[in-house]
């Protein structure tokens, strides 16, 4: 089970996990601080990635560099349009099939193996617990 605890603080807002890291919550324009839709963003681009990586390298094509970036548009004031995951990657030099590879696993990441990538395309239940 996934869990976090997310509170107000004399300095803002910080989301913590059991394993004791936290991230620091705001608004728009608050230094120091995600937005709650940027840590959509972030958590996605994040599932894919710490998925991908270990997967290209334990088939021996450990990439240089990979990166990605994840953008959304408010379609309305409480609506996001398409999210984008865009891949900014450096192969390894020689490896002429790193980037086949690359292609090959991330997509099967994105559309089977990624929790929050299909959390967000699946209908996922939320239940709201109130005092």
């Amino acid at each position: 089970m996934a869990k976090v605890l997310v509170e107000r603080t004399d300095d803002g807002y910080v989301a913590t996990n059991d394993r004791g890291a936290s991230v620091a919550l705001g608004n728009a324009g608050d230094p120091g601080s995600f937005t709650p839709v940027e840590l959509l963003l972030a958590a996605l681009g994040g599932c894919e990635i710490v998925t991908i990586e270990p997967l290209t390298a334990q088939r021996h094509h450990r990439l240089v560099r990979l990166a990605a970036t994840v953008e959304a548009e408010k379609v309305a004031p409480t609506k996001l349009g398409t999210i984008t995951v865009t891949y900014d990657i450096e192969l390894p030099p020689g490896d002429d099939e790193a980037l086949e590879v690359f292609r090959a696993v991330a997509g099967r990441v994105h559309e089977r193996h990624c929790t929050v990538g299909r959390a967000l395309r699946e209908e996922t239940e939320s239940v709201q617990v109130l005092p």
